[in-house]
């Protein structure tokens, strides 16, 4: 006979694998914001939390929210939530893991008829990875009542305004403010998700505890040089744009290599506007991200590499345009809830692993207003944001346990008021 946590989660693994069937391109996981695929997913998902008996709606980020309710007047609510959006050329599982855990946990709270002493409320959030508009947690943004009005003008790389694509969804911007859960009404929020880092997967662990998760600084990077022959212009009379880019994205690796795990930087795109083999690169932009768990280091690596982009470009006779584009401040979870999550993996017969998350979650927004605590989930090498993300059944079936446990833990707490 198989165990009960397997049978479900092998239902979390079916769904996940339906929801992943759903994708803007033919043959990879695309599910950006706003999309056909996106909206075809959070309906999927809707349908998933309304046959649960969830009270379900859409709100005007677009986020799919189900909510079980407690008979008690006044209650607080706790919000087990994670994303459904994706970036480009996804895994299955980042993301949809932690939504859809949390449904099968809830339908169990249905079906054991648990009286609640707080409601619960699962959202899958429209918008975390940010890659349509290049603003990370909007849909946490929302329901954290932490969103800012002035994005509703960025544009996406067709021109489409976030205010357009969100009216075009079905939502409405003069409304977003009305989706918020209110301070006061916040008992907590509890995210499961992938690790995304190798070492639950090396220790052989399926589970461990969140502290904290790491800052983040994003910076548009601009090089202007001259644009010339490749075969007419000495190389000593040059003003190489991408030469300079080069330089100073090898110098970023270099500089954050030697502060070993206290900081990260990553060159992730790399544009050259007219390229051809034959020509100089006039001009290259490229984004540079930016991590750590600590907010003075971030501060001082950031200016650091600011005043060494500029050094290099002025001796290469190189204009050099740095421009932050988006941040957010490193977070420590909830000590309390966190020594909850503890007590459930020690109940469940785990080893509790303490770990920073280098990647950024909607836990971070909604840490502005709330408790939060996460539980990371063993993936296959460590490896996301890639097509080989991956979870073991296994472990998929101790994140249930200890997740069970955890919920139960809090509706004991305050049954005792």
């Amino acid at each position: 006979m198989i165990p009960h946590n397997q049978q479900l989660a092998t239902v979390i693994l079916q769904r996940i694998d339906e929801l992943a069937s759903i994708s803007e391109v033919t043959g990879a996981i695309t599910r950006t914001f706003g999309t056909e695929a996106f909206i075809k997913g959070r309906s999927l998902v809707a349908q998933w939390m309304q046959q649960a008996g969830l009270q379900t709606h859409i709100d005007n980020i677009g986020n799919v929210r189900g909510r079980l309710p407690c008979p008690t007047p006044g209650a607080k609510t706790l919000v087990i939530a994670s994303h459904i959006d994706t970036v480009f050329n996804a895994g299955k599982f980042d993301g949809p893991l932690g939504v859809l855990t949390g449904l099968v946990l809830i339908e169990q709270l249905i079906e054991q008829k648990k009286t609640l002493p707080f409601h619960i409320e699962l959202i899958g959030f429209s918008d975390e990875e940010g890659c349509r508009f290049h603003t990370t947690y909007l849909g946490s943004k929302v329901v954290a009542g932490q969103f800012d009005n002035n994005l509703l003008g960025k544009q996406d790389a067709a021109g489409n305004t976030l205010g357009d694509v969100i009216k075009a969804m079905g939502g409405n911007t003069d409304l977003l403010s009305n989706d918020a859960i209110t301070a006061a009404n916040w008992l907590g929020y509890f995210e499961i998700h992938i690790e995304q880092g190798p070492v639950l997967y090396e220790k052989h662990i399926p589970v461990g505890i969140v502290t904290a998760i790491a800052g983040q600084k994003r910076i548009a990077l601009t090089f202007k040089g001259e644009a010339g022959h490749a075969g007419t212009v000495p190389m000593h009379m040059r003003n190489d744009a991408l030469c300079a880019a080069s330089e100073f994205i090898l110098e970023a690796e270099r500089f954050a290599a030697s502060h070993m795990q206290q900081v990260v930087a990553t060159v992730g795109t790399l544009n050259i506007p007219n390229a051809a083999s034959n020509v100089i690169p006039g001009e290259v932009s490229c984004t540079l991200d930016l991590r750590s768990p600590s907010q003075q280091v971030l501060n001082s690596c950031y200016t650091y590499l600011e005043q060494l982009g500029s050094a290099i470009c002025q001796r290469r006779k190189i204009t050099f345009d740095w421009q932050l584009v988006q941040e957010s401040k490193p977070v420590n979870c909830d000590a309390n809830m966190n020594r909850l999550l503890a007590n459930a993996i020690r109940q469940t017969g785990y080893d509790v692993i303490n770990l920073v998350s280098g990647a950024g979650h909607d836990a971070v927004a909604v840490s502005a207003i709330s408790p939060v605590t996460m539980l990371f989930v063993r993936c296959y090498k460590g490896i996301s944001h890639n097509p080989l993300e991956n979870v073991e059944l296994k472990d998929l079936a101790a994140a249930v346990d200890v997740s069970a446990a955890f919920i139960n833990s809090l509706i004991q707490k305050y049954n005792k008021g």
